[in-house]
């Protein structure tokens, strides 16, 4: 079965991706939190050879001023990632721990994190379980609601100790190819033959309903000398980035509004023309906008209404 496994990874596994094809702990490190929250293909192409570009070395994160850390990471949302990237930056410039226990005293370092820079960059003997790794290892055991501790377990008794990195990225693999959430491909999975809950697979992914909570939002424009008028937010969540300044809502000045989406809430974000500059604005020019700590709503929003009109 394990030789099966690492068959089909040779044959099907996704080896285009560049975190794949490097032994470089940071590069492989960067992927793994990027990763977290963003689709693959948007980390790929875009945002992880982007912050390479910036800043290609732990060395020369440690030594970046945040703000310019939160600018290139601006777009990805989550930004205490950002932050914990680089504070564990500044505490290893030359190079990450190797082991385990050493990589979970870092900030943002979790056990999922820990574990796969372990197997992924230093080809240690450790499971790796992810969303995909759990949901393969759920049905390929029958397992229904198990904790961590007994998914780990049950990984173990499986994992190819002669090459556990390739081992778990078959794995990852499989369950983002193979067998997903819905509609698994069953059929021509390597796992199929042993797999105990192939009769039912959809009753190993079964999940609570996320409860979304419903919110409006309302900000102002003010440009002034092709410069756009933000302010620093206060909030932990953005701390050290800008945003657009809250105003209370005259229909008079409406511009536009659109949705947007944020972990679990779904935001109606309407924008307004500002009459005055507020008294602590940060002044960005339109030129110079795209390199300024924005948030993935904020950019939309200047997306939204056509910046040189109000020049």
């Amino acid at each position: 079965m394990k030789k099966r496994i690492l068959a089909w990874y040779k044959t099907y596994g996704r080896h285009d991706l560049p975190w794949r094809n490097t032994e470089n702990i940071y590069h492989i490190y960067l992927s793994e939190i990027m990763l977290q929250q963003t689709q693959v293909n948007r980390v790929r192409d875009e945002y992880y050879p982007q912050f390479l570009s910036k800043f290609p070395t732990l060395k020369a994160l440690a030594n970046a001023q945040e703000e310019e850390v939160l600018a290139a990471w601006s777009g990805l949302g989550y930004y205490s990632r950002a932050r914990n990237l680089h504070a564990t930056a500044k505490l290893c410039p030359d190079a990450l721990p190797q082991s385990y226990e050493e990589l979970l005293k870092l900030p943002g370092i979790g056990s999922y994190t820990a574990s796969a820079i372990a197997a992924f960059g230093y080809h240690h003997n450790v499971v790796v379980l992810d969303t995909n790794i759990k949901r393969v290892i759920k049905r390929f055991y029958a397992l229904l609601n198990p904790n961590d501790k007994s998914l780990t377990q049950a990984a173990q008794k499986i994992l190819n100790d002669k090459e556990p990195r390739a081992h778990n990225l078959a794995l990852m693999d499989l369950g983002s190819l193979l067998c997903t959430p819905k509609n698994p491909q069953c059929s021509i999975c390597p796992l199929h033959e042993e797999c105990q809950g192939k009769e039912e697979p959809e009753l190993y992914t079964q999940t609570k309903k996320i409860q979304y909570e419903a919110m409006d939002l309302f900000y102002g424009i003010f440009i002034k000398d092709k410069k756009i008028a933000l302010i620093e937010s206060t909030g932990k969540m953005y701390k050290g980035m800008l945003e657009l300044p809250s105003v209370d809502p005259i229909e008079d000045l409406f511009i536009t509004s659109f949705k947007h989406a944020y972990t679990k809430y779904r935001l109606q974000v309407k924008l307004y023309h500002l009459e005055e500059a507020p008294k602590e604005a940060l002044w960005i020019s339109l030129e110079e906008i795209h390199q300024a700590p924005l948030s993935s709503l904020v950019k939309k929003a200047i997306e939204k209404v056509s910046l040189t009109a109000f020049a």
